[in-house]
């Protein structure tokens, strides 16, 4: 025999539910089932509650009996009031992305490194998702600028800014590369020693000199250390990603720097010069710079001698020209001192 309830005994059994739900609120339910666009939960409702099935994946390739198993209680946020049938809307993604900020703020603290796939490439950069929340990598901190060829690409990446309010979450990939660089670089300064001929590649030019990667390491050739002939500008003789052999002529081990030589390799020119020159002796040379004080003058291979500038007027009322780089000139050493690198010239030649 079936007992029929009436619509008053069914309001008392209502009344049993502890029904003060609103949204905000962060609840307990259990999965009760699936739908095609929707998963039903139990949270002691007058009726299951829904959660669409965009509030229940973290990822778009998410599946959500994967996430939300049947039977199993999860933390839920109510994001919608009551519709017509008296069930509420509710939301597993919010709550879980709340806690994959919390997470990910311990990560920034301890300075970790987090997985993110790259999503879609934007002005300025790339979208990465991590733990489900999308975040930004400027171009910058790519180590590959080619942003098209990354998408659906694993990036291993530090967080440099983490802000949950403004949905602020800019990270590098740069940074975990130049963290683990900077251990290398310890570790191979280390072993460097002034007199070392090591093999290196030019990674910068800059107008005092070229910087040239010797293993995980940015040394610093100076202008003046590149040849023994005057160089006006390093990529007057280097390219970029050059293949060269260069002396370690310094190391600072507390700052990390070193300097390198590549003229140290050749013969000293002045030595040579030593034994064919003297005093006295007419010679004949190319003018290679003009200055207001005077011109230079190589003499010998890689050796230059000044001829001074009343030297120069002398010359040029003499002869009825005006000398220029690459005029070849007749003149006379009135001075060498080798051991300072000087050599005067006159062009009051004695017959």
């Amino acid at each position: 025999m079936t007992t029929r309830v009436t619509d008053e005994e069914f309001n008392e059994l209502l009344k049993n539910y502890d029904y003060s739900f609103k949204v905000g609120d962060i609840v307990k339910g259990k999965v009760f089932s699936y739908s095609s666009d929707a998963i039903l939960v139990d949270i002691g409702a007058k009726t299951n509650a829904i959660c669409p099935q965009r509030e229940a994946k973290l990822n778009r390739d998410d599946n959500v009996k994967e996430i939300l198993k049947k039977d199993e209680t999860y933390d839920f946020l109510i994001i919608q009031e009551e519709d017509e049938e008296g069930r509420l809307t509710v939301s597993y993604k919010k709550v879980a992305l709340a806690q994959c900020w919390q997470e990910l703020e311990a990560v920034k603290a301890q300075d970790k490194i987090v997985e993110g796939i790259v999503v879609s490439p934007v002005k300025g950069g790339v979208l990465v998702e991590v733990m489900g929340i999308r975040g930004f990598v400027p171009s910058s901190h790519l180590r590959v600028k080619e942003d098209e060829s990354l998408i659906n690409q694993k990036l291993e990446l530090k967080i440099l800014t983490l802000d949950m309010a403004q949905n602020n979450f800019i990270l590098s990939n740069k940074k975990v590369y130049a963290d683990s660089a900077e251990d290398i670089k310890k570790d191979i300064f280390t072993q460097l020693e002034v007199g070392q001929v090591v093999k290196g590649e030019v990674s910068r030019i800059a107008d005092f000199g070229a910087f040239v990667d010797i293993g995980g390491v940015d040394g610093l050739l100076p202008l003046s250390q590149i040849s023994w002939r005057w160089v006006d500008h390093p990529q007057d003789v280097l390219k970029i990603g050059e293949k060269i052999n260069v002396e370690i002529i310094s190391v600072d081990y507390d700052k990390n720097r070193v300097s390198l030589s590549l003229k140290n390799l050749e013969p000293d020119p002045w030595v040579e010069a030593k034994g064919k020159i003297n005093e006295g002796q007419r010679i004949q040379g190319k003018i290679t710079r003009l200055k207001h004080f005077g011109a230079f003058v190589e003499v010998c291979p890689c050796v230059e001698a000044l001829l001074p500038q009343n030297e120069v007027i002398q010359y040029q009322n003499e002869h009825g020209v005006v000398l220029e780089v690459g005029d070849t000139i007749e003149t006379m050493i009135i001075k060498f001192n080798a051991d300072d690198r000087r050599i005067a010239l006159t062009v009051n030649i004695e017959q």
